[in-house]
């Protein structure tokens, strides 16, 4: 009687099923696209969620100002856990498989939103609900941890030369995508719902609607992972899950390294997404849904800005890319965040320049760093690399510019934005000095 776990067996059984099946780049390109858009859109129905929604339903005892601080502290948290997350998938991806792991990620992160979708009011649990928010964005930090598939890695590595960024930049496709599609979801229920019957009920459906679109994820993601071509070209490439321990035991230097160079765009990030949603909703009279379609054109700036950081990263070199991209940030970091004291004209003008810088530098920002890791570390080093550059300048982006800005002016929101700049362009200085192993 066989002593392997179901797990282990039923995964098998699929790579049989699919033994026939031929993997294509542009299989796995598909597949790192559908993946990071699902990702993403769960991603900003929280992030949009925790302006709109929770700081009237979760955090009602407090004033808008303090309720909106409370939302981002709970959203800092998916950041904090996601580390936890990947150590923990990790285990599970060596012990019983990379489809195993992905389905138990996949499933985490996609109840942990449903249930965000049935949440009860502050005003009829208490304090239950804010607890109830914070396990909840756990499980979605944990899970984003787990989801990472290596897909984006194997898609880099196997880029053929001269095109190496073009490859670089398909996953990063999925943000602009992922924003797009939750923003304008919100616009049409803001826009359909009277106030009082969005906040009671109508807020919840875009949590389901990310349930539904994860399931869809899945399999497209499945159909991949499970196939005896994608296994083989994992190891051709020593895309192995190593030990967590060991990964930062034998590339700490670079793992850190890794962390601080995507500083900018990350800070940046949240700067022309959640940010400035927070400060239009708090401190102008503009309501929600203007604000998201304005939202919905930058991302579309952005989606183009992430297509043509491809081209431009293999015509003149990713590292100048993103030195030049985080100069840029900071000068925009020093200007544009006044525009959004301004009218509408200004606010356009801010997420336009801003996401088509955004496109630019994280288009490119992830695309090195499976090439940097020593062969055998690769597959978990990027794991972890994506981890701490998420929580080192994005997890707290939200709360400290919006705490910066409401106690001592926009100026000081592009000061915290600057600083993200700042560290990139010194990281990019410390990685040239870095042996850029061969893929």
């Amino acid at each position: 009687m066989s002593s392997q776990p179901a797990s282990v067996t039923a995964e098998q059984d699929a790579r049989q099923i699919h033994a026939d099946e031929h993997v294509t780049p542009s299989d796995i390109a598909i597949g790192v696209i559908i993946g990071r858009t699902s990702e993403f859109f769960d991603f900003f129905v929280y992030a949009i969620a925790s302006v709109i929604v929770f700081p009237q339903t979760i955090f009602s005892f407090a004033d808008p100002l303090v309720a909106t601080l409370w939302s981002f502290a709970i959203f800092a948290l998916a950041f904090v856990a996601r580390p936890f997350g990947t150590m923990f998938f990790t285990m599970v991806d060596r012990n019983y498989g990379k489809g195993t792991k992905l389905t138990l990620a996949l499933l985490l992160l996609g109840t942990s939103t449903v249930a965000m979708g049935l949440l009860p009011r502050f005003e009829t649990v208490g304090w239950w609900a804010v607890l109830m928010l914070a396990v909840l964005r756990i499980g979605q930090g944990l899970a984003l941890g787990g989801a990472w598939d290596g897909l984006a890695s194997l898609l880099a590595l196997n880029a053929p030369k001269g095109k190496q960024g073009v490859f670089a930049m398909v996953p990063q496709l999925g943000a602009p995508l992922g924003l797009l599609v939750a923003s304008l979801l919100f616009v049409f229920l803001t826009t359909s719902l009277s106030a009082q019957d969005f906040l009671d009920w109508g807020w919840r459906y875009p949590f389901f609607v990310a349930f539904a679109i994860n399931v869809v994820a899945l399999f497209a993601r499945l159909r991949i992972v499970v196939t005896v071509e994608y296994e083989e070209a994992f190891r051709s490439r020593e895309l192995q899950p190593t030990s967590f321990r060991k990964t930062v035991a034998n590339e700490g230097g670079t793992i850190v390294a890794g962390a601080f160079v995507p500083l900018a765009s990350f800070a940046l990030f949240h700067m022309v997404t959640v940010f400035p949603l927070s400060w239009v909703y708090l401190y102008t009279d503009e309501v929600p849904s203007r604000f998201l379609v304005i939202e919905a054109i930058g991302a579309v700036f952005g989606l183009i800005a992430v297509y043509l950081s491809g081209p431009i990263s293999d015509a003149i070199g990713r590292r100048r890319l993103l030195n030049l991209g985080a100069i840029a940030i900071g000068i925009f970091a020093l200007v544009a965040p006044l525009l959004l004291s301004g009218d509408t004209t200004g606010e356009l003008i801010y997420m336009i320049v801003g996401f088509v810088l955004l496109g630019l530098s994280f288009g490119q920002c992830s695309g090195a760093a499976a090439s940097v890791f020593a062969p055998g570390y690769r597959y978990v080093g990027s794991a972890i690399v994506s981890d701490l550059a998420w929580l080192l300048g994005a997890g707290f982006a939200p709360l400290a510019a919006l705490l910066l800005s409401s106690q001592f002016g926009l100026v000081w929101g592009g000061i915290y934005l600057l600083s993200g700049a700042i560290c990139t362009v010194l990281a990019l200085r410390f990685v040239k000095t870095l042996e850029f192993r061969a893929a």
